[in-house]
């Protein structure tokens, strides 16, 4: 199983542990009583010799969960970027975008639906989506969605863009035409050859299935790939990793997107307000993430003639300084606001994303408090359905996950 395991990490960079110890070894068990083999050696010179037992191998580990707009801040500020930044500086060239890995393409399709809502014209960009799952690929092409695809409150764009069909919901041909789809490997030599640069490239949640030297081949190759004044996006718990190998934080709070270092990000431009944004509210930059106080918590009324301003709160700002890989500094503050106001799950659940950035395991207690106080705290079940599973307890796991999935809207 070793030698597998050895083969997976140095092929496609899988980290064995990443899902936990017996993640890889179910998977191999699974596909030998499926051929009827009995010794894991006989397995493994089967995948030496047969690419397709290979390629069913690496659908059986990788993971491709993910849904429509699955995190707004990343899109909000990667439309406000364009807008604001990128088409005022390039009033001829063409936007380019990366998404990888794009799974069954949620994610480069959300960037799409983004930037039509914010009027900007389908000629003047391409996405270029990739993953190493031909199977993943070839549902993303086909463009037809079921319930798991449509996730949190605001499902407006659903009724833009989608119609409904006998399988699930048809994606518009409008939106499909804006993506174009390609199965490679980060990590191999031959990916992606003599294209071009990005604006924009979306890697997120994928380090965080590699080893530490795994990563550094991963944002080096990443590097390459991005424009001089680019801007990489990554997952959370992966901006200290990003930002120690070769970038510096892009000051999008709870973004966590990066520029490469030495290249100093465009002159800021006030936002000029537009007709044509019509981005859902979900998409709305800077949006609050701290959930809805109860009445008695509201603040008071101002006086009358007198408007009032409510100050930034001091998540926001912890947001902001574990974006930018300060997690000393955004730990403290959580847990000052803590003492202040006891009964923020939203605060716990934040508290553990950096503690978990930090590699620190009491990460799980935390998102345990968040789930107290707010037992149907979705982030909060997903972040412990994740934990368990690196931590070899994928029954435990799964019984997160599942509660995760009842969250879920109907339909």
């Amino acid at each position: 199983m070793t030698a597998i395991e050895h083969l997976l990490r140095q092929t496609i960079g899988l980290d064995a542990a990443s899902l936990g110890p017996t993640g890889i070894q179910r998977a191999v068990r699974l596909r030998m009583r499926s051929l009827g083999l009995k010794r894991p050696e006989d397995y493994e010179q089967l995948l030496q010799r047969s690419r397709a037992e290979w390629n069913e191998l690496v659908e059986s580990v990788v993971v491709t969960e993910t849904w429509f707009f699955r995190d707004a801040e990343p899109i909000a500020a990667f439309v406000r970027l364009v807008l604001e930044d990128w088409l005022p500086a390039h009033p001829l060239a063409p936007l380019r975008v990366l998404s990888l890995p794009c799974a069954s393409g949620e994610e480069p399709y959300s960037l799409v639906m983004a930037l039509l809502d914010a009027g900007v014209p389908p000629d003047r960009f391409q996405v270029e989506a990739v993953d190493i799952s031909a199977r993943a690929l070839a549902r993303a092409q086909r463009g037809l969605y079921g319930k798991n695809s449509f996730r949190g409150r605001d499902l407006a764009f659903r009724d833009r863009y989608f119609q409904p069909s006998k399988e699930g919901l048809v994606l518009a041909p409008a939106v499909r035409q804006c993506v174009r789809f390609s199965q490679a490997n980060l990590l191999s030599d031959t990916f992606l050859p003599g294209h071009a640069i990005y604006d924009f490239i979306f890697c997120r949640n994928l380090h965080i299935y590699f080893d530490r030297p795994t990563q550094r081949r991963a944002l080096a190759r990443l590097q390459r790939f991005l424009a001089p004044s680019g801007v990489l996006f990554v997952g959370p718990v992966e901006q200290p990793v990003v930002l120690d190998h070769g970038f510096v934080s892009a000051n999008l709070p709870t973004a966590f997107a990066s520029r490469k270092a030495g290249h100093a990000a465009p002159r800021q431009r006030p936002a000029r307000p537009s007709h044509r944004l019509l981005m859902p509210p979900a998409l709305k930059f800077g949006m609050r993430l701290q959930p809805q106080l109860p009445p008695s918590a509201r603040p008071l009324s101002s006086p009358a003639g007198k408007s009032y301003s409510p100050p930034r709160t001091d998540l926001e700002t912890a947001r902001r300084l574990a974006d930018a890989g300060r997690l000393q500094e955004a730990a403290e503050i959580c847990q000052a606001h803590l003492c202040q106001s006891r009964v923020s799950a939203q605060a716990y659940y934040l508290l553990g994303l950096v503690r978990d950035a930090g590699g620190d395991a009491s990460a799980m207690d935390y998102y345990r408090k968040a789930l107290y106080l707010e037992p149907n705290h979705y982030e909060s079940l997903l972040q412990m359905a994740l934990s368990l599973q690196k931590n070899g307890e994928p029954a435990r796991a799964r019984a997160f996950k599942n509660r995760a999935q009842r969250l879920k809207p109907r339909t």
